[in-house]
């Protein structure tokens, strides 16, 4: 409850005990539907638990969560199912008494999840032993086998209980979990032959059917498809529900009986069994010419034969006759297909009903501790919930008496406790006004009054007994009862809403309407000997067991199924009466099962038929808050500076100082023998609003004095710390400064030492100056190597002990410089050097231009062949053309220039004048080529000639020089025959007759005629490099 005092203005009221508004309906679904909105589903009142499905997963069930609430105090934490689990543990420890969870709701509300987080919870937080963690797999597993042969589809639950379930978990003086027992409450053994529109059959049929495996299908005679069977189609469909995985579940059965120590035999047998109903739901019978039931296919009749191991003709012969006793004679009377047809299925819902309990003794053996020794147990009762459907019939009708019963139970034990809680403290006890329900528990269960004697009186009178005639007489009875209503006894407006079937009963949670038909069937669930004594014959050890022979053979008729079930509740009564109680009430929050939808009025429905407000009311009689004074006064006590830090005294005067402090009126509260009782919520309130403002004060001045103290502290043992270390640090470092020096002095004497013996041989004292040099040379020669193959002069001159060790040193770095350069250059890099190094060969130290043309690279041509004349080209492609450039010719007589393209093929070089060639020079006719030693482009052929008429010589001026000369010696082989001439070059206009070419320098580039009759070329003088 502190815990909700601060948390209850973000989330609503955590306890409905501190609503003020708590007589107020809307206040109470309001504060719900706050929490609720912020995922937070359960709420207290006092000590009961209301849960609201959230319809979706919430991350509130882990281990941590878990270790959070173990052992914790019941109001210290936000409520949750775990803080009532953990509770009502430790108040069974401590107390050493009996309890038990009641966990109730409508289906669908989540009561089957509460209870399984029960059982998980204990499942962790016992103590644990190889023995224990076996019980507790068993109790674990157990729910979902029995969910699997107990559960199924309805319209408002996809995984309804159909059968109510109280399991006793026993525990050791220790607090182990040492063992369990199961008891189950009237399964609603009509489901296997009939289901409503929209339901389905038991989970079991479908897991078998969908999951099971091929071999296993084979040898019960199954196939994979649920619409074979006509107890899983109803009114021509098989309703499917997305949310079941049936495969999944199958497996998850088959491992839950291995871990309950299902034998495979058993298993066998209970698959067997399962699926023999199934065949008997597709048996089906002919009327033959007197009307009588005969069975023509026997092939489903043969499954079942072989399945239950009864010979087919008995068990043929006990479907379709009946076996009638007269003093010493029996008579086999036949039947008609009707009651064939009743009887088969009165037969697989009493196969199926008495596996179930087999199933669950055997369930119980394998939990139960036979240890002598003393135990306490918690029990958990998660029963069905009170339902109202559109068609509300027998089952439904036990369903709510049932739950008329725990009601009456639940206020009775609420009433109790409260009463006995005021007892004890001395505290007067305020009468509480809520409705009684013992006028409906009587109008059910009164002794030859109630319903239920009226129904087995119709069911075991002689004559014909109906439906109907079982209404009359409940009309006959009960025609004045204020909670009893039919369409005879109702009024005009009334009487719209019954049908002439109908019965109408008020409960505590509402008006619910009953269909009186098939009552007398359902509560008399008759078995005909005979069919009994068939089944004895079975060879299906379960089958055999569940029809034992020591079954009374007596000829008076067996207590009808609404006796036994009234029977049952009783004895379920006497055993909750017996222990102390623990509530769980679980909500829906919509119908449509989708998250984070609350729908108001089917809540406020719930919150009705629950009984919450009576509950709540009957915890508000009196005093909204009670708390031992020890708690009070440890929470409360920096109210007061009397109180604080500590009372001295005992603690009820402690109390009592700090209301009074407080300024608490004296109708505000009392006193009690060991607890303080406070009237209003707003009281309470009012006080820890006080406390949370103080609570920030006392934390701040305990916070500074705490920081205080210990940053003191902390400086003391660090101001000690540090004058250790200094002390130390010191010291190691003056002796390491003592061996620096040491080392110092040896290093500076032997290096001296070796200075002056440097030039010795080596001996011990110069040995180490000379390897220091050594080393001192390389260092700085392997930051200061050439970078170039060209750089002769930044090699670092060696001192003389490494003269002969740096030349071989230079000489290595030059191949290394070499090897690196040649291995990076290209294909195009190499032709190209090769092509320089003819140039060099032919020009270096003789024509002065020659260094400047180093970095300018060669080109394959400087004439495109579409710059090329076709008609050229026809003549001169046979000879393949190597290189063409453009040229300045100059005539040999007048030396006029005239632009020609000068191509050179593999035979000969062309002089051409656009589409005419006009020079043809082939080069075995090429006697030499002349160049002057200055910078000019002049280049002369000579020309090899005999015939006066014949050309002479070429003159011609090209920028290109060296690159022409140069492809000229590769393409034409004429390296030789290239000469640098200095001077004047002498060449043959024609045979017989010579020219004379002149050159000289000057500042201008020209070439013209001289006076002399010469060439006269001046060329600019080169810079030298």
């Amino acid at each position: 409850m502190e815990g909700a005092l601060t948390a209850r203005d973000r989330v609503g009221i955590q306890d409905f005990v501190l609503l003020d508004a708590h007589t107020n309906e809307t206040a109470f679904l309001d504060n719900l539907k706050k929490r609720f909105s912020e995922d937070l589903i359960y709420t207290y009142i006092g000590t009961l638990l209301v849960s609201v499905n959230p319809y979706k997963e919430l991350d509130i069930y882990s281990k941590k969560q878990m270790d959070i609430y173990m052992g914790v105090n019941f109001f210290e934490l936000p409520p949750h199912i775990y803080a009532l689990a953990d509770n009502a543990y430790h108040t069974m420890m401590s107390e050493a008494n009996n309890h038990f969870i009641l966990i109730s709701g409508e289906s669908g509300a989540g009561k089957t999840e509460a209870s399984k987080k029960i059982l998980q919870y204990y499942a962790v937080s016992c103590p644990s032993t190889t023995l224990l963690d076996s019980v507790r797999d068993r109790m674990l597993v157990s729910n979902p086998v029995l969910e699997a042969f107990g559960n199924a589809k309805t319209l408002k639950n996809d995984n309804s209980s159909r059968f109510g379930k109280y399991m006793d978990i026993q525990f050791d003086i220790q607090g182990d979990a040492v063992g369990g027992h199961i008891l189950s409450y009237l399964l609603e053994k009509s489901r296997v032959v009939h289901q409503n529109h929209g339901e389905r059959n038991f989970h079991i049929f479908y897991q078998l059917v969908e999951g099971g495996e091929e071999d296993l299908l084979h040898q019960l005679g199954l196939e994979s498809n649920c619409q074979h069977y006509s107890y899983l189609v109803q009114q021509d469909e098989c309703a499917n529900v997305t949310s079941i995985n049936e495969k999944n579940d199958w497996k998850t059965v088959r491992n839950a009986l291995s871990v309950i120590d299902f034998d495979e035999s058993d298993i066998q047998h209970l698959f067997g069994i399962i699926a023999s109903v199934l065949h008997l739901g597709n048996v089906q019978f002919e009327a033959d010419s007197k009307g009588y039931a005969t069975l023509n296919n026997n092939t489903e009749l043969r499954w079942v034969s072989t399945l239950l191991g009864i010979n087919v003709q008995v068990l043929q012969e006990g479907l379709t006759y009946r076996k009638i006793e007269a003093k010493t004679d029996e008579v086999l009377s036949p039947f008609t297909v009707d009651h064939a047809i009743y009887a088969r299925d009165a037969l697989a819902k009493a196969i199926y009903g008495r596996t179930f309990t087999w199933l669950v003794n055997k369930i119980n053996d394998s939990m139960e501790n036979k240890e002598p020794s003393r135990k306490t147990v918690i029990g958990l009762l998660d029963i069905y919930g009170f339902e109202v459907f559109y068609v509300n019939s027998f089952e439904q009708f036990c369903i709510n008496y049932c739950n008329e019963k725990l009601q009456q139970l639940f206020i009775q034990l609420t009433l109790k406790s409260e009463q006995e809680e005021y007892e004890a403290e001395g505290i007067g006890w305020e009468p509480v006004q809520f409705f009684n329900n013992k006028i409906i528990c009587d109008l059910v269960e009164e002794k030859h009054r109630g319903i239920i004697s009226v129904l087995d009186e119709e069911c075991l009178r002689p004559g014909e007994a109906t439906d109907f005639t079982f209404l009359e007489r409940l009309e006959e009875k009960m025609g004045s009862h204020p909670h009893f209503i039919t369409h005879k006894l109702s009024d005009k407006k009334t009487r719209k809403t019954l049908d002439r079937g109908d019965f109408r009963l008020l409960h505590y949670a509402g008006e619910v309407t009953y269909c009186v038909v098939g009552f007398i069937d359902k509560n008399n669930d008759m078995l005909y000997r005979n069919i009994k004594d068939v089944m004895r014959q079975s060879k299906n050890a379960i089958v055999r067991e569940c029809f034992a022979s020591t079954e009374s053979d007596s000829r008076r008729r067996p207590e009808t199924v609404a006796s036994q079930f009234k029977s049952s509740l009783l004895g379920l009564t006497d055993i909750l009466m017996s222990k102390e109680p623990w509530y769980v009430r679980c909500l829906k929050s919509n119908e449509s099962k989708q998250p984070g939808r609350f729908d108001n009025v089917l809540v406020r429905h719930q919150v009705k038929y629950l009984g919450l407000m009576e509950h709540l009311r009957v915890r508000r009689a009196g005093f909204a808050y009670r708390r031992r004074y020890e708690v009070f006064l440890q929470r409360y006590k920096p109210l007061c500076p009397a109180t604080w830090p500590h009372w001295r005294g005992v603690a009820a005067e402690g109390v009592e100082v700090l209301v009074q402090h407080l300024g608490y009126l004296p109708d505000e509260y009392k006193m009690g023998r060991t607890k303080i009782f406070i009237r209003h919520p707003r009281t309470l309130f009012a006080t820890e609003d006080a406390f949370e403002v103080c609570k920030h004060k006392l934390a701040s001045r305990i916070q500074a004095q705490y920081k205080g103290y210990r940053q003191k502290g902390e400086f003391r043992r660090q101001k000690e710390a540090a004058t250790k270390i200094e002390t130390c640090w010191r010291g190691v470092q003056a002796r390491k400064e003592k061996e620096r020096r040491q080392w110092a002095v040896k290093v500076i004497k032997k290096f001296i030492k070796g200075y002056m013996t440097r030039g010795e041989a080596k001996t011990t004292d110069n040995s180490e100056y000379l390897a220091f040099v050594r080393q001192n040379y390389l260092n700085r020669l392997k930051d200061n190597l050439p970078k170039t193959v060209l750089d002769k002069t930044s090699w670092l001159t060696p001192p003389p002990v490494l003269t002969e060790a740096s030349a071989i040193l230079r000489q290595l770095h030059m191949r290394l410089m070499v090897t690196r350069y040649v291995r990076g250059i290209t294909a195009q890099q190499k032709a190209q050097l090769q092509l320089k190094g003819i140039t060099s060969v032919i020009f270096k130290g003789k024509k002065d231009s020659y260094p400047q043309s180093v970095c300018q690279p060669f080109v394959d041509t400087r004439i495109s062949e579409q710059d090329i004349n076709m008609k050229v080209l026809q003549i001169i492609r046979h000879e393949r053309v190597k290189y063409s450039v453009p040229v300045v010719k100059y005539d040999r007589n007048g030396f006029k220039p005239r632009p020609r393209q000068l191509i050179l093929t593999q035979m000969a070089a062309y002089a051409v004048d656009e589409a005419k060639i006009k020079q043809r020079v082939q080069y075995t006719n090429l006697k030499g080529v002349s160049v002057s030693t200055l910078s000019d482009g002049i280049i002369i052929f000579h020309i090899a000639s005999e015939d006066v008429k014949q050309k002479g010589d070429l003159v011609m001026q090209c920028d290109h020089l060296f690159e022409v000369l140069t492809k000229l010696s590769v393409v034409a082989n004429k390296q030789s025959a290239i000469n640098v001439v200095q001077g004047s070059i002498k060449f043959q206009i024609q045979a017989g007759k010579e020219g004379i070419v002149d050159f000289s320098s000057g500042q201008e580039s020209m070439v013209y005629k001289d006076k002399n009759g010469h060439l006269m070329v001046v060329s600019t003088r080169t810079r030298a490099r």
